[in-house]
């Protein structure tokens, strides 16, 4: 192999450089060298390491080594010293020893979605430990990972919490932490009486539907014939805000290009904003379409005139929710950020978020409107039944 071959490889198995060194590639996509021999006549794989530390042109020097010792009848684990973490403990980070400990325990885990969770959780919300030597993590840096989302996506935030301890446990285990250091992401007892009690109703007025509810919530939703549960739907569909869908007009939309343009002054940021739409979207829209219409006329008007975002409050207080039309972009981001491995700032510009830099915004703009198509039609499809997400 190349360095490039090896770079382009992402199917999952292991993959042969010859003489017994395997490139092995995870279902989760982790990346390691490994040098395969036999013991007595029964097969043997050793580890060298992971691909991101570990070049082509070293792991075939270790290679080599080991066919040697083989060869001598040296036992090949001796040209590499033990080691519980692939870098040099007095330089281990958090997010080192982080992708390292989800790598030892991934196997055991049945769930794709559970392993991207668990890798997604901590790059959007735990990024600030990443490269924190693990050993000076305290109570105060676990404390500025929690706070922001604390009340705001308080299921998000529990999982992270629990996971950042099993983390700092696990490094304390390999000896990595001091054997008498307390736990800084513990709860009870100690970030218990740190953190603000949680209200019953943690998100005011934009509370959010927990993202694994959201499939059951759409079933009940397209039981609805009322013209404002195709306005809710819509709405979540494109992860818009309500007044975007409601002031959506046939002229804003391309049904040949499955494409929404929602113009700057409807828009919060004052910009333009290109939604792709799913299957499932265009299905609405396609289901409201009148034989003849004017470019300014309303989608969603009742009697041609605007309809009221208490519209949809009501139809979800009438369905027994206590959530609000807003707080379904909230779940579509908690859903995105823990269950895909969407990049952060394409989830962002889905949601019509400012992303600062006006040069990256403008590439984004000119590139990502497929890579977003994905993103919707995936999201689409985790909600709605087969037949829903996808109509013929």
């Amino acid at each position: 192999m190349t360095a490039r071959k090896v770079a382009s490889l992402k199917e999952p198995g292991r993959h042969a450089d010859g003489g017994g060194l395997y490139l092995r590639i995870t279902p989760s996509g982790a990346r390691s060298w490994v040098f395969m021999t036999t013991n007595a006549g029964k097969r043997a794989e050793i580890g060298l390491g992971a691909e991101t530390s570990v070049p082509l042109s070293t792991a075939r020097k270790l290679a080599s080594d080991m066919r040697e010792a083989v060869a001598t009848g040296i036992d090949p684990r001796a040209v590499i010293a033990p080691k519980p973490i692939e870098a040099p403990p007095d330089i281990v980070t958090f997010g080192t020893f982080a992708e390292t400990y989800i790598s030892s325990i991934e196997e055991g885990w049945r769930n794709d979605v559970h392993r991207q969770q668990w890798r997604n959780s901590l790059r959007d919300h735990a990024a600030s430990l990443s490269n924190k030597r693990i050993e000076d993590i305290g109570t105060e840096d676990v404390l500025a990972v929690l706070q922001p989302i604390w009340l705001t996506k308080s299921e998000t935030a529990s999982r992270v919490r629990g996971r950042i301890e099993k983390i700092l446990a696990a490094a304390k285990a390999r000896g990595l932490r001091p054997l008498d250091a307390a736990n800084p992401a513990l709860w009870k007892g100690h970030l218990d009486v740190l953190l603000p009690r949680r209200p019953k109703l943690t998100r005011g007025h934009h509370e959010a539907l927990p993202w694994r509810d959201a499939p059951s919530f759409m079933v009940q939703l397209l039981k609805r014939p009322a013209l404002a549960a195709r306005a809710l739907e819509f709405t979540i569909l494109t992860a818009a805000r309500s007044g975007e869908v409601l002031g959506a007009a046939w002229g804003e939309i391309d049904l040949d290009q499955k494409l929404w343009t929602v113009p700057p002054t409807r828009m919060k940021a004052g910009a333009e904003h290109v939604v792709p739409l799913s299957d499932a979207a265009v299905a609405i829209l396609n289901e409201l379409k009148p034989e003849d219409y004017r470019p300014k006329d309303l989608i969603f008007a009742v009697g041609g005139a605007a309809r009221s975002n208490m519209a949809m409050a009501m139809l979800l207080r009438r369905m027994g929710y206590r959530i609000t039309t807003h707080g379904m972009r909230s779940t579509f981001r908690d859903w995105a950020g823990d269950a895909t491995e969407f990049p952060r700032d394409l989830i962002e510009q889905a949601l019509a978020h400012t992303i600062s830099d006006k040069v990256e915004r403008a590439y984004r703009r000119g590139t990502a409107i497929e890579r977003r198509r994905v993103l919707m039609k995936k999201w689409a499809e985790y909600l709605l039944p087969p037949d829903q997400a996808a109509p013929e």
